[in-house]
């Protein structure tokens, strides 16, 4: 497999040459990425790509192994960091807080948790429209609505918002509402949605599936990737074991794994991750200590009466307690924490 850089700025005509010679040599081929600096992606060998070198255009070429190519950390050895909104940016020492409830439930909950985590120290609220549940008859969420009370919230709050698609019927509404489109763990091999949210630009949130290997989470990204957006961040939810104490098995050891494996942001949900509310601040503090760009949490106003994982959701005096846990295990490594406002303070 190889990709091959073209120098930014270069010119149809020589992305056209390449591909023609690519052709030639019986090789399959892909052009992905802006028309300002593509990429190709090719399985041809190493002898084509020390001849595509000498090609006008050509910047470097990568070989590589790796079934995800433009995931991996060995075509593009630095981190990606990207803009969720002009203020706030994942990636490179910048960490999300993503928080709020499992699903918008009324005007007056959303709001009200909206306020209460841009106060402690959230900078994205995440909160679900659209809920796909195992059982039929479990709520499903308000759909369009409450994307509507999401947006309300926004205005209300300056926090951009996260919520999950579940079809690419939904895209073309549903891009203009929303700041980082969610693609949930159940729909990880959903490839015609993984397709379309690849021809956006906004951000995607892709949670790994619940019994997704690492290799197959990251291929799920390259269909992204491959679609020419490049703003991924990977999820880890929790997966799928033989133990029931929990509601999964929260797997830290992924976070420096991804790191050593692709350049791609990864950020940690410790509430799917345990399904238990006493394990989220531990567990949280374990991922920003192994490296994670961030957190995902579920907060509530009223756990006891959420419509959907209350037991999995925080209070939001609790989720101000392990705002500040998180603030002080920042200072402790040394780094720098952003504000609500986008606002960076040295610690």
């Amino acid at each position: 497999m190889l990709v091959i850089h073209m120098e930014r700025g270069c010119k149809s005509l020589e992305v056209a040459r390449v591909c023609g010679f690519l052709e030639r040599k019986g090789c399959s081929l892909r052009v992905v990425g802006s028309f300002e600096s593509p990429y190709i992606v090719s399985d041809g060998d190493e002898e084509v790509g020390n001849l595509i070198l000498s090609l006008q255009g050509v910047k470097a070429v990568t070989p590589t192994k790796k079934p995800f190519p433009l995931a991996s950390r060995e075509t593009f050895p630095d981190d990606n960091v990207f803009n969720i909104t002009e203020e706030i940016k994942i990636g490179g020492g910048d960490r999300l807080i993503m928080a709020g409830p499992c699903s918008v439930e009324s005007r007056s909950q959303i709001i009200e948790t909206a306020k209460g985590v841009k106060r402690s120290g959230a900078n994205v609220l995440r909160g679900g429209a659209f809920k796909p549940r195992t059982n039929p008859y479990s709520f499903q969420g308000l759909g369009s609505e409450g994307i509507a009370l999401m947006v309300e919230a926004k205005k209300e709050t300056g926090l951009p918002i996260v919520t999950e698609i579940m079809s690419p019927e939904d895209l073309e509404w549903l891009e203009p509402h929303v700041d980082i489109l969610q693609i949930g763990s159940r729909n990880m091999m959903n490839f015609s949605l993984l397709k379309a949210v690849g021809r956006t630009r906004k951000p995607v949130l892709l949670k790994r599936g619940m019994m997704a290997t690492v290799d197959e989470w990251l291929q799920a990204a390259e269909y992204i990737l491959a679609g020419g957006n490049h703003r991924v961040i990977l999820c880890e939810r929790g997966i799928r074991s033989f133990d029931k104490i929990t509601r999964n098995t929260l797997d830290l050891s992924v976070v420096p794994l991804i790191k050593s494996l692709s350049h791609l942001p990864i950020i940690v949900d410790p509430s799917h991750g345990t399904g238990r509310k006493e394990l989220i601040k531990p567990m949280s503090m374990a991922a920003i200590a192994a490296g994670a760009d961030g957190l995902m949490i579920e907060v509530h106003p009223r756990p006891h009466e959420a419509l959907s994982d209350g037991a999995q959701s925080l209070t939001l005096e609790e989720f101000q307690d392990l705002m500040g846990s998180v603030n002080k295990l920042c200072n402790a490594l040394n780094e720098e924490v952003k504000t609500p406002c986008g606002l960076r303070i040295a610690m």
